[in-house]
C-alpha cells in the first residue's frame, strides 16, 4: 500500500511540474486529497 501512495505521489509531482511555491502547495494539497480518498475507500473495503 505504501508503495503504491508514494508512486502515485511521485507521478502527480513529475506529471504536474510546479514552477512557483504557490503551486507546489496546491500540488501538496492534492496529493493529500488522494491520498484520503485511497484511505476512505481502502475502510470501505475492509
Amino acid at each position: 500500500m505504501k508503495k503504491v501512495i508514494i508512486a502515485s505521489l511521485t507521478a502527480m509531482f513529475v506529471l504536474t511540474g510546479c514552477n512557483t511555491f504557490a503551486g507546489f502547495g496546491q500540488d501538496v494539497e492534492n496529493a493529500g486529497e488522494a491520498v484520503t480518498d485511497g484511505a476512505q475507500d481502502v475502510q470501505r473495503k475492509i
